[in-house]
């Protein structure tokens, strides 16, 4: 099967956050098992300048609105890097659109031009499939980003020659919906007869993501948990009952965890590896952790960590007040990650108010993430909403036990610890409160304390395998199901 993959973003080459994780493995994974799949992404700066021996291979002129914008379309020598041979990435070149310091904008805020620069990678993406004689079958987008290509394939190139594949959307998180000035439709190529509330209007605004949730032929978020939260008023924002018409199409995949990137045996970012029977490693990068985060290494004392943009989402109306009692709680906490400058600027309030039990870092630096996996005993995720969540499902596999909430993916990868039959492999809660965080945290450093218990349980958490083969296989039964309902 030939399946094109359009997205904003994809590790090694440019990364904010799991969504890139999963365009990284996903297409590789389904390279694997058999398919071609063309990876395509926006060529930012950050990814001109570490790959310079990317060449132009096509060229194409977009229409935007009555603008006229060319661009190229580069990519690798055939076979170098490492890749699977039928996974092909092609990079859309225009350095007014993509040759800035950051993906999206400037920390906590975004560029006010990011719908004209995703409109234009939209088409070009389109354009490559003629322009470079591609015969897909499935064109498989994601997030708002990429949502118009389902439109465009029942629309401006519905019948034209190439285009006869279908099309899956990706929902990776709902929140982010691409919400524009009805005045920019004109610059999508799109007429005014698509701007009704069956189609992209949105309280009379331009919603991008609608786009692709009415018109791909098959849709699915990246947890079960999370497909069944989004038919609700609670999790739906907004767009609950355009889900609920299109329930039947909907489907829930969990996403999977890259373990050559994501496994202490052989992570390339630590340099005291461990495993399952030979744990020493990790005491290491307990003590590397402490050091960087300039805490003092008390193993009576469990170093609980987290990972993540500083939003609201991720649970900090929680996390801000239990810190704020931090003295009443036996354990350290360390923070790594950028975002919001509220979230911010308590974080730094607090580590200066508690020097010796709170760290922060505010940066996003890839190789201290893996660094923090490795050394921290508990990983904080008490998420509002987490449509799949990542850091949870590499926790298990550093032994970094998972305190989590029940939501979307964090609901499905956490079963809790019941320390009577020793089952289980993490420690979670249900209610979005500061009652039951506290509840949780009480009982996980209890278990912490109980050194043959924590043993056990920590045995249970690296013996799960949440690799992409499975999911990858889940995606391709997708798309043979789309394929199967099209002839």
């Amino acid at each position: 099967m030939n399946i094109l993959f359009a997205v904003s973003e994809a590790a090694p080459f440019a990364k904010t956050g799991g969504l890139a994780d999963v365009a990284g493995a996903l297409p590789t994974a389904l390279a694997e098992q058999g398919d071609k799949v063309y990876l395509f992404l926006p060529l930012y700066r950050e990814i001109s300048e570490k790959y310079p021996e990317l060449k132009a291979v096509a060229e194409v002129a977009i229409p935007v609105g009555d603008k006229q914008f060319k661009g190229k379309i580069v990519s690798f020598a055939s076979g170098s890097g490492e890749r699977p041979q039928n996974l092909k990435i092609f990079f859309i070149a225009q350095d007014e659109f993509f040759n800035r310091p950051t993906l999206y904008g400037p920390a906590g805020d975004e560029y006010p031009d990011n719908a004209v620069r995703f409109i234009f990678y939209c088409r070009a993406v389109m354009e490559a499939v003629r322009v470079l004689n591609l015969d897909i079958d499935i064109f498989h987008a994601h997030d708002w980003q990429t949502a118009l290509i389902p439109v465009y394939l029942q629309t401006l190139y519905q019948g034209r020659p190439g285009y006869r594949g279908g099309s899956l959307f990706t929902i990776h998180n709902l929140g982010y919906q691409g919400l524009q000035d009805k005045e920019l439709l004109p610059l999508t190529g799109l007429g005014w007869e698509e701007f009704t509330f069956e189609r992209l209007e949105f309280y009379d605004r331009l919603n991008l993501l609608k786009g692709g949730l009415v018109y791909a032929d098959k849709l699915n978020t990246v947890s079960r948990a999370y497909s069944r939260e989004i038919l609700t008023p609670e999790f739906g924002c907004g767009l609950e009952t355009v889900l609920t018409e299109r329930r039947k199409d909907l489907y829930g995949i969990l996403n999977g965890v890259d373990y050559r990137e994501w496994d202490p045996s052989c992570d390339p970012f630590i340099e005291n590896h461990f495993r399952p029977g030979r744990m020493a490693g990790k005491k290491v990068c307990r003590k590397k952790l402490a050091q960087t985060f300039k805490l003092e290494d008390h193993p009576s004392l469990p170093m609980i960590g987290m990972v993540s943009r500083l939003v609201e989402q991720k649970g900090f109306d929680l996390i801000l007040p239990l810190l704020a009692e931090v003295e009443k709680l036996a354990a350290r906490f360390v923070f790594l990650g950028t975002g919001d400058p509220g979230i911010e600027a308590e974080l730094k309030k607090l580590a200066r108010k508690f020097p010796q039990q709170i760290a922060f870092i505010c940066a996003h630096d890839n190789r201290l993430a893996h660094l923090l996996e490795a050394g921290a005993d508990i990983f904080l995720m008490p998420s509002r909403y987490e449509p799949c969540g990542l850091n949870q499902m590499y926790s298990l596999r550093y032994g970094t036990i998972p305190l989590v909430r029940a939501t979307g993916g964090l609901d499905d990868s956490i079963t809790p610890f019941e320390a009577k039959i020793c089952h289980g492999n993490g420690f979670k809660f249900k209610q979005y409160n500061l009652a039951d965080l506290k509840k949780t945290m009480v009982q996980a450093l209890d278990v912490y304390n109980r050194p043959r218990l924590w043993y056990r349980l920590r045995a249970n958490a690296m013996r799960c395998d949440f690799s992409w083969a499975k999911s990858a296989l889940e995606y391709r039964k997708l798309y043979e199901l789309i394929k199967q309902e099209m002839s």
